[in-house]
This record gives structure tokens, C-alpha cells and sequence, in this order.
């Protein structure tokens, strides 16, 4: 595999693992947040009674953005291994 081919592979694989991850955020933060609210406020969370919608709106989307990040940061780590361009870790 040639140079281009390589950076081709490299940047396509990037770029379908960054739509995964805003395809999961977005369905979390507009689906359970403005269209499920409705339906998840019949559930409240166990040991603080608020209801599940409303923690998704004001929490639940801010703390699943947050874990993306560290899934995309291992994600990446090992893309850029498998590319050979992955940073020293000795720095």
C-alpha cells in the first residue's frame, strides 16, 4: 500500500469513527433529551426521584459527550498505531 493509499485509509477510518460517535451523541442528546423526554419522565432515577427525561436533558447528554471523548482518544490511540503515526509515549 502506497503513501496516499495509507493517508486514504487512515482519514476514511477517522472520519466513520467520528460519525459513529456524533451519531451516538446526537441520538442521546436531541433523542432522549426532546423526543423520548416525554416517555423517559416515567422513570425516575433510584435514589434522587428526578425523572429520567429531565436528567438526560440537563446531565445524561453532558456526561455521554464527555465519555466519547475518551472512547474517541483510545479509538484514535489505536488507529494511529495501526497507521504507524502514533506519538512516542515516552514524551
Amino acid at each position: 500500500m502506497d503513501d496516499r493509499e495509507s493517508r486514504r485509509a487512515y482519514w476514511g477510518a477517522n472520519v466513520r469513527l467520528l460519525t459513529a460517535l456524533l451519531l451516538v451523541w446526537g441520538l442521546v442528546s436531541f433523542g432522549c433529551s426532546i423526543l423520548l423526554a416525554d416517555w423517559l419522565n416515567g422513570v425516575r432515577l433510584w435514589g434522587s426521584g428526578y425523572k429520567l427525561g429531565f436528567w438526560f436533558a440537563q446531565q445524561g447528554s453532558i456526561y455521554v459527550f464527555v465519555g466519547l471523548i475518551f472512547v474517541y482518544a483510545r479509538r484514535m490511540h489505536r488507529l494511529d498505531k495501526k497507521h504507524g503515526v502514533a506519538e512516542d509515549d515516552d514524551e
